[in-house]
């Protein structure tokens, strides 16, 4: 499934509030509870918390992607968010995140949620990603931006 499959304007939330890891996780799974997607919201949590205490999602450069597997959720599912102050999480650089990518996945169903992991990260390696998608001014300017990114990766 393609990241523009799992993303829409109601999942993506541009200057996110949240000042730490735990309120960016509540944000962004509000998104998700808010928009049909999450039918246990506490059980999304704990399955961002329980990846989390393995190792930081925060990838560094400004980036984090917390994804975990829950048994409530029915099909792979994600949002996003941008933080203009940016996010203390942990990342491996010490540095705040400023663009989040959380996804959520069935469990014993890796393939989707590899698939969703690794578009990510090909979208952001593409050169100016990153810049495009933490400056876009609305939700549908950052769906264009992973649009590009996707467009310039094939």
């Amino acid at each position: 499934m393609k990241l523009l499959e799992l993303l829409d304007p109601s999942v993506i939330k541009i200057g996110m509030t949240a000042s730490d890891k735990g309120e960016s996780f509540v944000e962004l799974v509000g998104l998700l509870d808010r928009s049909g997607q999450v039918p246990d919201r506490e059980a999304a949590l704990d399955s961002l918390w329980a990846r989390e205490e393995l190792r930081s999602t925060g990838i560094g450069n400004g980036v984090a992607i917390p994804h975990g597997k829950d048994t409530s959720v029915q099909h792979i599912t994600a949002a996003a968010g941008t933080s203009e102050h940016g996010i203390p999480f942990n990342s491996i650089d010490g540095k705040p995140v400023h663009l989040i990518f959380l996804v959520l996945a069935r469990v014993n169903d890796p393939g989707p949620h590899l698939q969703t992991l690794s578009e990510i990260a090909t979208c952001l390696n593409v050169p100016g990603a990153y810049d495009r998608l933490v400056r876009a001014a609305t939700p549908e300017e950052f769906l264009q931006a992973i649009q590009s990114g996707e467009e310039a990766a094939i």
